[in-house]
């Protein structure tokens, strides 16, 4: 019994040897890591570390924000009355419609859409600045989907025309606007998509030419501009592709532009001349596809089908009848990517052409000189 006493007072003193060997070396090593007490700052009375904050005002400037600078004082923001609607229980009161222009003039011409005013009346602008401006509708092109308008007053900036021929997809691109109208001066970034696009219109023409962006565009943000890095107006916005209702397709970044070359080139002539002028055939007219031959037995598949001739205009002098079919005006034939307008758009009033055309089942030749449809 004597030596199991003896081996356990041995065992305890040698735990308690152990443990104070090491609670007593932990202590030295950890005030061999503590870092030496920085000297009190003058006149405190204290050991505590002063520390010193400094701050950097960095002026951050990219080529996005200086285009942006540029080119926003130009944009404003379109508003114009659209008379209400009669229904079955009585007229609606008027609406109000809106969108987006750029000044294109310190004479204070200013292009926007021509969807924007094509139905209002009542028009005014909203600067940059908040400043209201009455405006006067100088003229439109439906085709081109332009628009000129003229307020009086000194403008706060004037846009600069870029070259839309030197695009290339992949190009970035901002798109300034005022979005439902109320947000004005919103800016949007994006690439170019694609260059020289079609859309029909559903109205028997097609906007050809187009800039396909994936900058964000939304309702306001027609008539606005689409800006490259340099600060030029390259484009402007005219409408999206969401996919229609009832569609299994959802289409996001969809936007697109008429070039800048096209709008300079139409404003140009509007403002000089006071219409741009188109050349005119003088006929009521259909659209003939493969459906619609099938179902009356048309001798083409593609065409313009005659149903009225204007008296006096060039058709008429020409010698085009009611129920004629023009297949090709010059050289180029209508088809699915050639609509009869736009292809009667590749020429100039006074233009002498040949139409091909049948009348029964009967191919004709018919030689016209068009008119213009400047007032």
């Amino acid at each position: 019994m004597r030596k199991i006493i003896s081996w356990l007072l041995l065992i305890v003193v040698a735990f308690i040897s152990a443990a104070g060997g090491a609670y007593w070396g932990a202590r030295w090593a950890a005030q061999q890591q503590r870092p030496a007490a920085a000297p009190a700052a003058a006149g405190t009375g204290t050991d505590v570390p002063v520390t010193n904050l400094s701050f950097d005002n960095t002026d951050i400037e990219t080529a996005i924000t200086s285009a942006v600078e540029k080119v926003a004082p130009a944009v404003v923001t379109v508003v114009g009355k659209v008379p209400g609607q009669m229904t079955i229980f009585g007229r609606t009161p008027d609406g109000q419609v809106s969108g987006s222009g750029v000044i294109i003039s310190p004479d204070g011409y200013i292009v926007t859409n021509n969807h924007v005013v094509e139905e209002a009346s009542d028009l005014f602008v909203v600067l940059s600045n908040g400043r209201q401006l009455d405006a006067r509708l100088v003229s439109t092109d439906r085709y081109a989907d332009l628009a000129v308008l003229k307020v009086e007053g000194e403008m706060p900036a004037v846009a600069t025309f870029g070259n839309s021929d030197n695009l290339k997809p992949g190009e970035t691109v901002i798109t300034i606007g005022s979005p439902l109208g109320e947000f004005r001066n919103t800016v949007t970034v994006g690439v170019v998509s694609a260059t020289g696009r079609a859309l029909d219109t559903g109205k028997g023409y097609m906007m050809e030419d187009l800039i396909q962006t994936d900058a964000a565009i939304n309702q306001g943000n027609s008539g606005g501009p689409l800006v490259n890095l340099a600060g030029e107006v390259v484009g402007l916005n005219t409408m999206i592709v969401r996919g229609g209702f009832g569609s299994q397709t959802v289409v996001e970044g969809m936007g697109f532009a008429i070039p800048s070359n096209t709008v300079r080139l139409i404003s140009e002539q509007i403002i000089a001349n006071g219409y741009f002028a188109r050349p005119y055939l003088g006929i009521r007219w259909q659209a003939v596809n493969p459906s619609i031959a099938s179902r009356y037995d048309l001798p083409a598949e593609w065409g313009a089908y005659v149903m009225d001739v204007a008296n006096g205009s060039p058709a008429d002098k020409a010698g085009l009848q009611r129920g004629d079919i023009i297949t090709a005006i010059g050289e180029q034939g209508i088809d699915e990517k050639h609509s009869f307008i736009n292809t009667l758009f590749n020429y100039r009033p006074d233009d002498t052409v040949t139409l091909k055309v049948y009348r029964g089942k009967k191919a004709l030749e018919i030689k016209v000189t068009l008119g213009s449809t400047a007032p």
